[in-house]
């Protein structure tokens, strides 16, 4: 840190860094802030050019602005009217020798990760046959077992009873487990048990995307249920469209087997297939034959 003593405890809320650009040149008119800055070779060349006031000037009126920190790159000397401006805004400079590009490959990937949008929510997640089942439903309807009895049968927990998400670009939800949890499940009338020691570190993931809702719930004689699948239902999440399955519960049915079909319909559906539209067409073709 080249001004120490500066805090660091601005917050960053723009995941993008960029170089100042223009506005080093005066134009302010769409400064981003919220944004990390780079200062590499070519901006520090620049402010030489200028002279000392006048560069003082322009950095006073950068750093007026909503910046959380500013990186200078390739280790380059930081003058005096640089550091004075910095530290009338309390901007925390940060020196790098990495070169400029490798800074931003480093920082930008960071920064999408740490501040990508979140939010938590009560269910269970499980990766099954490499897809990202998420399980929810009222409390105690059977989540847990659901998912115990995955594990058993060779699939993998990746979070239970709390799953905390994040969005990756635009339409990607990674689902993972809190970190004090460490793959443990409450089981009602068992207790908290852990996965890993029971079954092997195989039965675990640590986050998974999330790509199926499955939401379980007790079987409602008074609900019309799907039953050809041609009606698709979704629900979104930090933005994101997730299909969603509803499975109504009653005695003796085998919730485990549905679920990997669940999984293995979203597979031949990600290649293209649709059975029930498959099925449909079939006997619209069968029928309209013999109707001619």
């Amino acid at each position: 840190m080249v001004n120490e003593g500066v805090p660091l405890d601005r917050r960053a809320l723009d995941p993008d860094i960029t170089s100042p650009g223009l506005a080093l040149s005066g134009y302010m008119a769409r400064v981003a802030t919220g944004r990390m800055w780079v200062f590499g070779e070519t901006e520090m060349t620049y402010l030489a050019s200028l002279g000392r006031d006048e560069a003082a000037s322009r950095l006073d009126a950068l750093f007026a602005i909503d910046v959380p920190t500013v990186f200078v790159s390739k280790g380059q000397a930081v003058p005096d009217y640089f550091v004075d401006a910095a530290n009338r805004h309390q901007v925390p400079i940060l020196r790098s020798r990495k070169a400029t590009k490798e800074l931003f490959q480093l920082l930008k990937p960071f920064l999408e990760v740490s501040l990508a949008p979140s939010t938590t929510l009560h269910g269970s997640l499980a990766s099954v046959y490499g897809v990202g089942l998420l399980f929810v439903g009222e409390s105690g309807v059977g989540k847990s077992e659901c998912v115990l009895d995955l594990v058993e049968r060779g699939h993998r927990l990746v979070a239970d009873d709390l799953v905390m998400v994040t969005r990756q670009g635009n339409d990607v939800l990674i689902g993972r487990g809190h970190e004090l949890q460490a793959h443990h499940m409450e089981i009602r009338g068992v207790g908290i048990i852990d996965i890993p020691a029971l079954f092997g570190v195989r039965a675990i993931r640590q986050q998974k995307r999330i790509e199926v809702i499955v939401t379980l719930e007790l079987w409602d004689s008074e609900r019309e249920y799907s039953r050809t699948g041609l009606e698709e239902d979704a629900e979104t999440i930090l933005g994101v469209s997730i299909p969603r399955v509803t499975v109504p519960l009653n005695p003796g049915k085998n919730v485990t087997v549905v679920a990997e079909v669940v999984a293995m319909n979203h597979l031949l559906r990600y290649s293209g297939v649709n059975s029930a539209q498959a099925f449909d067409r079939k006997l619209r073709q069968y029928l309209e034959q013999d109707y001619e």
